[in-house]
């Protein structure tokens, strides 16, 4: 008995634990379920705790079934409710048809339409929001017959994805939404903010994971904010579906081959961006070349960074930086091949844009662009480059097409338009009335206005490089720079040494140079209103204008001297001496009075040049006329004179003394101007007087008579003369007179001759 009670009781005990191990295993959390199945295997009552396990799990199914039969008949009579509402639907299709065609029809009833009209959308939108709530339904439903469907065709893997969506995803989302609903009801409704980096991520993810109908019907809930917000960009995870990628990550990690997919992901994107990286051979044709260049790269490099932040591995920071250090050494090595091809400055400032949003793009992502910055100060090299070949031609049209001529102003209009365009104030011109003329001509303000044009397009290439005031104000200066001392100089100096350039604007040239050298003084100004960066501070760069037009007016007055000097020697071509004649002139030879009413009118024009220009020129005009003169008598072709021809050139020489004595050009002091001629007038002098008696007495002191009269030019003309005497006086022997002039020629030629040799000695 005693051990038959004992059985009982043992009985008693094994069903209560078996009971307690049951409750144990539905109540504890799977991690932690080992230990009880453990205590279950190693104990002796195995087969009755299966029964027990076998009963409760048949109790589960009956519980579950009823469960499924009591919400079916909900389904069924909520998809009944739902045809019946598409009947009224369709009855308020109608409904509102009817209005709308007595809205147009019947004016009158306007108002009443429109609260009908109010009423049928409050009907509309209960009925959507009772389709809302129906919809909540059918996603786990139709993830349940999913899941069905899989296990009869023994497709276990996605038998238990599938488990796990509707398990972790689907049940809590369904919950979480209705608790939302009841928020959204209770409070007004905000609009929607441009999603960060960070939040795109966060939907990217539940997007991939949410791989059911129940995605669908969150992007229709989405579509209705994205009616609301039309500006929001679209994200990596918008534009590419990511999901091929994690399905196959997951597959090899569950394979335990994930190492295997991570390596050969890394090598196929390292030949992508291979391809990637190499550019069309005509990029550098058009913009639209460049630009779909570095949207391919921005995508591969977006694309790799959605993939680092939403996988865990599959790629890394350092696989990550190798690669932008590659494509980075690339994409720059072809800018600076492609972009040396560029001639156009408005492309080369458009590719600068661009790569400047190229750089900041991927610096959002966390990518070093500094390299991409120090690219572009090579690019602004040659962008300088680029515009001082533009402003070359520039200035080459506006300098062949001036006219030379000072500015005409007839009204008050026209002279505040030129004084608008360039920086001129004159008290005296103010007071003239009208028509009158500024001193410059046209080319000064365009040249001026060109200049500022010039500093603009620099400025533009300097912005959002990241470059401190101090750095532009430098940049912009040397472009000047270079504008002003190569670009502008040649062109100027292109015209002044034009082969057709006349003497008028060779002057108006030096007019319109001092002027504009006067206005240097306001481009720094102009500059400096730009950068904010004072003249005064240290390492400012001064402009080197000045410089350029005092080159210039120096080229253009050299070229007045020689061309002075071109005009005076086509003149004296003209010249016909007869040197054998006997006659005795009275009057100058009728070149040199062409000659001379010639010069009287250059210098008239020359009255408005700045400076000791006129008197230099018209001091070097005398200058070169009395030594071609000298060089005309002292030729080697003239090899006889006669004293009658030598009177006729003292004529001219006297002709020549005139118009300098009669002051051209005002501000020479008495008889300076004269002292051009004082060589030959002296030498003349000495032959026509004949007084060679003091020449030779007073030779070598420095207050004689003759001295500027040197003694190989006297024996040169004597020998001219002694040489006439002999051939023309065939009885000049018989004749004392003429023998005693003959005489003395010769021993004046041989007192020279001794004159020269002691000097030589």
């Amino acid at each position: 008995m005693e051990r038959g009670k004992m059985a009982e009781a043992e009985s008693l005990e094994t069903a209560a634990e078996h009971e307690r191990i049951l409750r144990e295993i539905e109540s504890t959390d799977t991690a932690c379920i080992g230990p009880t199945l453990r205590s279950v295997y190693d104990g002796e009552e195995h087969g009755r705790f299966m029964e027990k396990l076998e009963t409760r799990i048949r109790n589960h199914d009956r519980e579950i079934e009823k469960m499924c039969n009591f919400h079916y008949q909900g389904f069924v009579d909520s998809i009944t409710e739902l045809l019946k509402v598409r009947g009224e639907a369709q009855k308020l299709k109608n409904q509102v048809t009817d209005t709308n065609r007595k809205l147009q029809h019947e004016g009158k009833e306007l108002v009443i339409a429109m609260e009908e009209l109010k009423q049928c959308r409050l009907q509309q939108r209960n009925i959507s929001a009772t389709v809302d709530k129906l919809m909540l339904c059918l996603p786990v439903l139709e993830m349940y017959s999913k899941l069905r469907d899989q296990m009869k065709t023994k497709r276990h893997y996605p038998a238990l994805k599938t488990l796990e969506h509707l398990e972790h995803t689907y049940l809590p989302q369904a919950q979480q939404q209705r608790n939302l609903d009841n928020i959204v009801l209770q409070q007004p409704r905000i609009g929607s903010k441009r999603k960060s980096k960070k939040d795109a991520y966060i939907i990217f993810d539940t997007e991939i994971e949410s791989t059911s109908p129940k995605s669908e019907q969150d992007s229709g809930i989405l579509d209705v904010e994205d009616e609301e917000d039309d500006e929001e960009v679209p994200g990596a995870q918008d534009l590419v579906d990511f999901s091929p990628v994690y399905r196959c990550l997951h597959i090899y990690s569950v394979l335990g081959a994930r190492e295997t997919f991570e390596n050969y992901y890394r090598k196929q994107r390292r030949k992508q961006a291979r391809l990637v990286l190499q550019p069309p051979s005509n990029m550098h044709e058009t913009l639209d070349g460049y630009r779909k260049y570095f949207n391919q790269i921005v995508g591969f490099f977006v694309v790799e960074d959605h993939i680092l932040h939403t996988t865990q591995g599959l790629v890394n920071r350092a696989y990550i930086d190798e690669l932008w250090e590659m494509a980075l050494s690339k994409t720059i090595a072809a800018l600076r091949t492609h972009s040396s091809y560029c001639s156009d400055p408005n492309l080369v400032l458009d590719l600068k844009n661009l790569i400047v949003l190229f750089a900041d793009t991927l610096q959002v992502y966390g990518f070093p662009v500094n390299q991409l910055f120090d690219m572009l100060l090579e690019i602004r090299d040659q962008y300088s480059e680029t515009l001082l070949k533009k402003w070359a031609g520039i200035f080459r049209n506006i300098l062949d097409s001036d006219n030379y001529s000072p500015i005409p102003v007839t009204s008050e209009e026209m002279y505040k338009k030129v004084v608008g365009q360039f920086p001129f104030q004159d008290i005296e011109l103010e007071k003239q009335p009208f028509p009158k003329k500024f001193p410059f001509s046209e080319f000064v303000p365009k040249v001026y206005n060109q200049i500022k044009e010039f500093i603009y397009a620099c400025l533009k290439f300097s912005e959002d490089l990241h470059l401190s005031s101090t750095e532009v104000d430098d940049m912009i200066r040397k472009s000047t720079n270079l504008l002003l001392t190569r670009t502008l100089s040649n062109s100027l100096q292109n015209v002044i040494k034009r082969k057709n350039i006349g003497l008028t604007e060779l002057v108006q040239i030096i007019i319109n140079t001092t002027h504009l050298e006067k206005s240097c003084k306001y481009l720094e100004e102009f500059i400096t209103n730009i950068t904010n960066v004072l003249p005064e501070t240290v390492h400012t760069t001064k402009l080197y204008g000045t410089t350029t037009f005092k080159d210039a007016r120096h080229a253009a007055e050299e070229e007045i001297y020689t061309n002075l000097n071109q005009k005076i020697d086509q003149f004296l071509q003209l010249a016909d001496y007869d040197w054998m004649t006997g006659d005795l002139g009275n009057k100058a030879s009728d070149y040199l009075v062409d000659l001379i009413a010639f010069l009287r009118s250059t210098f008239a024009v020359f009255t408005h040049l700045p400076g000791k220009v006129a008197q230099t020129a018209c001091m070097s005009a005398c200058k070169h006329l009395a030594t071609s003169l000298m060089q005309l008598l002292l030729e080697a072709e003239v090899r006889q004179l006669t004293l009658g021809a030598l009177q006729q050139f003292n004529l001219d020489v006297r002709e020549c003394e005139q118009f300098a004595r009669s002051g051209p050009v005002p501000g020479f002091q008495e008889d300076t101007l004269q002292l051009a001629f004082i060589d030959l007038r002296q030498l003349l002098d000495l032959f026509i007087q004949w007084d060679w008696s003091t020449y030779l007495a007073d030779y070598g002191q420095p207050n004689c008579k003759y001295l500027r009269v040197n003694p190989v030019t006297a024996l040169t003309l004597l020998e001219k003369m002694k040489d006439t005497s002999r051939k023309n006086n065939m009885f000049a022997q018989f004749r004392k007179n003429e023998r005693d002039k003959q005489k003395l020629i010769d021993t004046v030629a041989k007192q020279l001759r001794g004159l020269i040799s002691s000097h030589h000695s």
